[in-house]
């Protein structure tokens, strides 16, 4: 390494200054400093004011070129880093100049950013959301001995005799450690990406907490490979309506998880939903026939992704609801074009979807039909 600075310095001096910032850092790290000394380092480094946030404790250092804590309100900062720590940003590094950024500030600040992050892992411990996914695997793996869980567990942050409830989440937009700091404000949460569904493991977990366009389902068992497969269960019968469940409110319908997938399919009232929802190769299904006795129909054209998301819609307002008035208000329609459109579905699915039969058998083709799409 002294060989290629020496060799590149002839080259570029910023090259060199760059390189003598990384061994300066490197040194520092090996030596095991504290947060407080690496401010003091790092202030006298770059001869300005530098800047230490930890987000999870509401600790911040700030540390003059001279060595002592910097007096007053924090300046605007002429430069900063995010600190990264197991995938979730937990802090911010910063240094506050009075003129313009110095051309090496940005290697110095990363390298700060990389100590940063070490001396939290090493002394904090890391209070950190994101936790190593392997010990997750192996709190909710069904394979798991009680022992392993128990010392993954640990290894985790969490207290020996608590149940740890578990979720599983989809999002989309927002960052897993920020549901889970959402959902659990006050308390111990760790999450990772398993099979590419989140996991939150928490000693509790506050349901209306969930971000918007976030889906989650809850499990309810006191082990937590239980609990996983429950709340996998809820997460796949989630809708926009209902976009948390959990599992003790599935009751029966969580008998349809275990039914298997061509079972579910070959239903005629499933079968149905799927060729109104208008999934690919339906026309030629409706051609060829269901396999289940019924006639083949003629072939019909499908419908727009609209058409289908507003059929769906209704349908699930009409199930969710129990009636066409209330369906209306959740629709923000007349209840007589509600009417209309529950007719023309009843039809399409060959159910009377006024009476309570035909409500039930809608309902669980429902939730069939989103096991199936899952």
């Amino acid at each position: 390494m002294e060989a290629l600075a020496v060799r590149l310095s002839g080259l570029d001096p910023y090259v060199d200054g760059a390189l003598r910032i990384v061994a300066f850092y490197d040194t520092l790290m090996r030596r095991r400093v504290d947060l407080p000394a690496l401010a003091r380092a790092s202030a006298g480094l770059a001869e300005c004011v530098a800047g230490v946030g930890l987000r999870g404790t509401g600790r911040t250092i700030r540390v003059g070129p001279d060595g002592r804590e910097a007096p007053g309100p924090a300046g605007p900062a002429s430069g900063t880093v995010p600190v990264v720590l197991d995938e979730e940003e937990i802090g911010t590094v910063w240094l506050e100049r009075a003129g313009p950024a110095g051309p090496l500030d940005e290697v110095l600040l990363d390298r700060l950013a990389l100590a940063v992050a070490g001396a939290v892992e090493r002394y904090g411990p890391a209070r950190t959301t994101m936790a190593d996914p392997a010990l997750v695997e192996l709190v909710i793996g069904a394979e798991t001995d009680e022992a392993a869980r128990a010392r993954a567990l640990r290894l985790l942050g969490f207290a020996v005799g608590p149940v740890v409830r578990v979720a599983a989440v989809r999002s989309p937009r927002l960052p897993l450690d920020q549901v889970g700091g959402a959902v659990c404000p006050g308390g111990p949460v760790k999450a990772a990406r398993i099979g590419g569904v989140g996991v939150l493991l928490a000693p509790g977990l506050e349901r209306d907490r969930f971000p918007a366009g976030v889906r989650a389902g809850l499990g309810a068992a006191d082990r937590p490979d239980l609990a996983w497969r429950e709340a996998r269960t809820a997460l796949r019968l989630t809708t926009a309506r209902e976009p948390v469940l959990e599992h003790a409110e599935l009751g029966a319908l969580a008998l349809l998880a275990e039914v298997p997938r061509e079972v579910l399919r070959g239903n005629p009232d499933v079968a149905a939903l799927v060729r109104l929802a208008g999934a690919p190769g339906d026309a030629e299904e409706d051609a060829r026939g269901n396999g289940d006795g019924r006639e083949a129909q003629a072939p019909r054209e499908a419908q727009t992704p609209r058409e289908a998301l507003d059929t769906l819609n209704t349908l699930e307002a009409y199930c969710a609801a129990g009636s066409l008035r209330r369906a209306a208000d959740a629709l923000h329609l007349h209840h007589s074009s509600v009417a209309r459109r529950v007719d023309l579905i009843g039809r399409a699915l060959s159910v009377d979807l006024t009476t309570p039969t035909g409500l039930t058998r809608a309902r669980m083709a429902l939730a069939a039909w989103r096991l199936l799409g899952d």
